[in-house]
């Protein structure tokens, strides 16, 4: 007698297979409305879940998730550069950033770190499940008022250019994190025990940024991060 054959899902065919998807929010109750949100969708599972921006990469090396839903604001750690350094140590996973900004300036910024994919909050109970579909298809995924976002960003990055060709004061991926870590409060030695550097790097690289973007207190670096979507107000 010949034995029943299980459908072909069962099986773990591509075409079946659920997307895995890595939540990361420091809220608590954002990555439960989250989970809850995809548990609905036969199609998605969660995977992990995490608190901050460190915790995302090691999860992410951990897990290898389809998408990495991330909040771009947290602190430590925030989003941008998570996402940056998650595309370099698993480019298999896309990344869908989920943020409450609607800047021009991080759009073009996440662009840069390979994201892919760009949601505002206000989007996300309607759009959330399309785009982790979306990118789990290694397709870039922004809602039409995104989209329109980044070329009015990249339009107007044009027109400055040709009144400023050279970006001499762009921070690297470091100081962007000193940034955020002075920002926040923290003095050098925090800053050196958060990066592992020792006291006197820590230094060195703030006054670098000092100069580089011509600041002269703390008050002057939480203003810039405010401005530039580095921290929240």
């Amino acid at each position: 007698m010949e034995k029943n054959v299980r459908p072909a899902e069962v099986r773990g065919t591509p075409h079946t297979r659920r997307i895995r998807v890595l939540v990361v929010d420091d809220h608590e109750l954002v990555r439960k409305g989250l989970r809850t949100l995809f548990e609905e969708e036969s199609g998605c599972e969660v995977c992990g879940e995490a608190a901050n921006g460190r915790d995302a990469i090691d999860r992410a090396q951990q897990l290898e998730p389809d998408v990495v839903v991330l909040d771009i604001s947290m602190p430590g750690l925030n989003g941008l550069e998570a996402a940056r350094q998650i595309r370099k140590a698993v480019p298999k996973s896309e990344v869908l950033a989920l943020t409450m900004n609607d800047s021009d300036q991080l759009a073009g910024q996440l662009l840069n770190a390979g994201v892919h994919g760009y949601l505002l909050k206000s989007d996300a109970a309607k759009d959330l499940v399309e785009g982790v579909r979306s990118l789990a298809r290694h397709k870039p995924f922004f809602t039409s008022k995104v989209a329109r976002m980044v070329l009015e960003g990249y339009l107007k990055a044009a027109n400055e250019a040709e009144d400023e060709p050279t970006a001499s004061g762009a921070l690297t991926a470091r100081e962007h994190q000193i940034v955020q870590l002075l920002a926040e409060g923290k003095n050098n030695k925090d800053v050196a025990r958060a990066l592992g550097i020792t006291v006197k790097t820590a230094e060195t690289h703030r006054a670098n940024i000092m100069r580089k973007l011509d600041l002269h207190s703390i008050s002057e670096i939480v203003r810039y991060a405010v401005r530039n979507q580095i921290i929240q107000p």
